[in-house]
């Protein structure tokens, strides 16, 4: 269910059940106008509105590729009618708030990091894998301005093809004009040791059967900074329409890995698109 058109291979599906499972039952983050109505004695529950989503990015293949693939996968969401739905950037983590009211949310999110192969990309040749992880952790988010400027934070852990802490900040400046809800700002992403080894160190073992890169161990720190900008449609209650781009230029140890700049590009470029259809699993009516 999760692949790239250009290197689709068994290890693909493989891990498609990774990412689905934990979106089921998983909304996005409450936005920050979500207010959740209190239920009168005796009244009936509100209903729950479930959202499938299919998307598509054009991504590089790895962090710090100079080539790019075709990425399609789908996701789900899930909330009561009587909550609204919120602003969610397309880039943000598969996440569900814990705590929080109309200002800020503090909640879970997981997100998916996919692998690095030599067997995709003859110019890796002799150099290990980084193979997919998978990435928990702790989200929160503040609006310093209702509705209109919102801040967020991730802080998770690799499991699978690395063991060591990432994070991100996103800064959103959002506007709604009718339907249509526009949002731009800046990203920083950081991360381990753990996770800048896996892909942009290189062993002595690697740049002797590569030939074209040297030894090198990567630092822990920022590991790009960027922008990413979105604009969404709400055609109606059931159907809407996302358009997204963005740039990150890498910085620091990543920037000046070998693998980066020798076999790669430190300027990753990314857009995608995806259209989402929402309907009542039961109980209450459409109140949005």
């Amino acid at each position: 269910m999760v692949y790239r058109v250009r290197s689709f291979t068994a290890r693909a599906m493989g891990v498609a059940c990774s990412i689905v499972l934990p979106a089921i039952g998983v909304s996005s983050a409450q936005a920050a106008d979500a207010v959740e109505a209190p239920i009168a004695v005796g009244s009936q529950p509100a209903g729950w509105l479930l959202t499938v989503r299919g998307n598509v990015v054009v991504s590089p293949d790895f962090p710090g590729s100079k080539d790019y693939g075709f990425l399609a996968y789908p996701s789900l969401s899930l909330r009561r009618t009587d909550e609204p739905e919120g602003f969610k950037a397309p880039d943000d983590g598969v996440s569900f708030a814990l705590f929080g009211d109309s200002r800020w949310n503090v909640g879970v999110v997981a997100r998916y990091q996919s692998g690095r192969y030599r067997e995709d990309n003859r110019a890796l040749y002799g150099i290990r894998d980084a193979k997919w992880s998978l990435e928990p952790g702790l989200f929160g988010e503040f609006w310093p301005l209702a509705d209109t400027l919102r801040v967020r934070g991730e802080l998770r852990y690799g499991i699978n093809g690395y063991n060591g802490l990432v994070g991100s900040l996103a800064l959103d400046y959002v506007q709604r004009i009718g339907n249509l809800t526009l949002a731009i700002g800046p990203r920083v992403a950081i991360a381990g040791g753990e996770y800048m080894n896996a892909y942009f160190g290189v062993s002595q073992q690697d740049a002797q059967w590569n030939g074209a890169v040297t030894p090198y161990k990567a630092d822990p720190g920022v590991k790009s900074v960027g922008v990413a900008a979105s604009a969404t449609y709400q055609w109606n209650d059931q159907w809407a329409t996302t358009v997204r781009g963005g740039y990150d230029r890498l910085t620091g140890s990543a920037a000046d890995s070998p693998i980066v700049r020798n076999l790669g590009s430190r300027d990753q470029f990314s857009v995608g698109a995806s259209a989402s259809y929402s309907f009542q699993l039961g109980g209450g009516g459409w109140k949005r």
